[in-house]
């Protein structure tokens, strides 16, 4: 398997253009360390793309259009509460090329600082350059228990039980019992695991080539780190995953995208795949690891797909969708890690154990990533619905004697819930009766002495900064939303102003591409809805708030 040509190698001249070269762009960008003068016209050169396309696509991702900044500190709303402003300023002082950036995953580890190298950084080989995270600490996890299915505290099983299992039942009976567990897709959206699997079986004889099998590994919702963990702890549970579905939908090949700046789980993963393609684990199977350049959009799976083209990561219009015409137009099956390292105890123990999991009817259990003003941040699997009181308990309480304040439930797209909203059920339909969304689980927790209106602000600008600027609902709304706060901020907003929230919201859940523009006012309207007083207090004339 090793003289296989690789996805990009076998890129087709099908339906929209999959030129094979363009596949190799950002790839190449590695070897020039970014976007450094005369690095498009040598790319250009080497592959035949054209100029413009080439700095189009380098252009569009954080690590390769700013190759000069040594330092990138982690603004997120968990690292700002931990002091990241201080961290950046201390840095410039010491005449550090530094600047703020997007979460980077590391919300237990807060404030993280990302080290970048003069020179190529991490490409798609299999060495991973420079960079580095600071601080690295050993999160807090649930005791190990071998009744969870994924135990992150458990022993790495380099066995691969579940693989052989599947192998005997067959791909139609694997692909029943992970409809049986009524296991959601853990990234995000939430949409039935099983629906993918079987449009992806069914299609795998489609004209444009061989079924394949993409793993979500780019992990950026702020306030999101399990899937980190995953793959730092339990490399061998994803891949094993991934060769079970990968057999059950008819897919002789496997990518993980993992985010770039995961040089731990990057090294955990070649590691394991070396480990179980000694042991035969992964025979028939082409497995790669295509590591990402910088972009929280490629999160979304159409704009991940665009992104191992080579082109600029922005999503697609729907249908069709990834399992009719996904990765260079052949059928996709995408999962997020979580969901993957799920189905190898599907498999072994059944869908219906996996589905008894749940509290209230939610089937299986769900890792929390917990972060900002709680004594024990870390990665807890609980119970799929278990209360946010709950979840707070187990990791320890809010520290110093203080009151919890408020709560962001599935990351920056979940918006912020006051502390009496504490009693609702970590799962997708209570949070979506409260308005919010339980999305990839990334728990933040604030206290009282926190400003909340400098929290809405924080998740309003990442969202500015990561829109992809496509359509101009999300592209013009995110603008609008931090302008917006930073008036109020600055005693500048009237309470009529308010009503421009609700309308530009609107618009942008109407008229967004993707889940970005759809999400992104959440937090501006949970500061609105929920946090009436501390609004009021920054209005320069105190009214009614709409």
């Amino acid at each position: 398997m090793k003289d296989r040509p690789s996805y990009r190698q076998r890129g087709q001249h099908q339906g929209r253009v999959r030129h094979a070269d363009q596949a190799r762009v950002l790839p190449l960008f590695d070897e020039h360390g970014g976007l450094r003068p005369g690095a498009v016209q040598a790319i250009t050169e080497r592959t035949g793309v054209p100029a413009a396309t080439v700095f189009g696509a380098g252009s569009f991702y954080h690590l390769i259009a700013r190759p000069e900044i040594e330092a990138r500190v982690c603004d997120g709303l968990s690292c700002r509460m931990a002091g990241a402003d201080v961290t950046l300023a201390l840095l410039t002082e010491a005449g550090i090329r530094a600047e703020a950036c997007a979460c980077l995953g590391q919300c237990d580890r807060a404030p993280a600082v990302l080290w970048s190298g003069a020179t190529a950084g991490s490409g798609y080989a299999v060495s991973t350059g420079p960079r580095r995270l600071t601080p690295l600490v050993a999160p807090a996890l649930t005791p190990s228990d071998p009744d969870l299915p994924i135990d992150l505290a458990g022993a790495d099983d380099r066995a691969w039980p579940a693989l052989a299992r599947a192998l005997a039942l067959g791909g139609a009976e694997v692909i029943a019992q992970v409809k049986a567990s009524a296991i959601r897709g853990r990234g995000g959206a939430g949409f039935p695991a099983h629906i993918k699997w079987d449009a992806v079986a069914a299609a795998k004889d489609a004209p444009n080539g061989p079924s394949v099998v993409v793993c979500n590994a780019d992990e950026g919702e702020p306030g999101t780190f399990k899937d980190r963990v995953i793959m730092e702890r339990r490399p061998h549970l994803l891949l094993e995953g991934l060769a079970i579905a990968a057999h059950a939908v008819g897919a002789p090949e496997i990518v993980i995208y993992l985010r770039g700046e995961f040089e731990q789980p990057n090294h955990a993963l070649i590691a394991a795949i070396a480990e179980a393609r000694a042991a035969g684990h992964l025979d028939g199977l082409s497995v790669e690891i295509a590591l990402g350049h910088g972009a929280y959009i490629c999160g979304e799976e159409t704009a991940l797909l665009e992104a191992l083209e080579g082109k600029r990561g922005m999503p697609r219009q729907k249908p069709p969708y990834p399992t009719q015409s996904g990765l260079f137009g052949r059928p996709t099956l995408m999962n997020n890690v979580e969901t993957l390292a799920c189905v190898p105890a599907i498999v072994t123990r059944g869908g219906a154990w996996f589905a008894g999991l749940g509290r209230d009817g939610a089937a299986g259990t769900k890792l929390y990533s917990v972060s900002g003003d709680v004594a024990r941040p870390g990665v807890y699997e609980l119970p799929l619905g278990v209360p946010f009181a709950e979840l707070l308990e187990v990791a320890g309480g809010v520290p110093n004697a203080r009151k919890l304040k408020a709560f962001s439930p599935g990351g920056a797209s979940s918006g912020l819930l006051p502390a009496r909203d504490a009693d609702v059920p970590l799962d997708f339909g209570p949070l979506t009766e409260r308005g919010s969304m339980l999305g990839s689980a990334g728990v933040v927790v604030l206290d009282e002495t926190r400003d909340l209106l400098d929290a809405a602000l924080d998740q309003a600008r990442f969202f500015r900064a990561e829109s992809c600027g496509q359509c101009a609902p999300c592209r013009i709304g995110t603008q609008v939303m931090v302008k917006l706060l930073e008036r109020l901020r600055d005693g500048g907003a009237h309470a009529a102003d308010l009503d421009t929230v609700e309308r530009v919201a609107w618009e942008m859940d109407e008229g967004s591409i993707c889940g970005l523009g759809m999400a992104a006012p959440l937090p501006v309207l949970h500061l609105l809805r929920n946090f009436p007083d501390e609004v009021r207090a920054h209005l320069a004339d105190p009214g009614e708030i709409p």
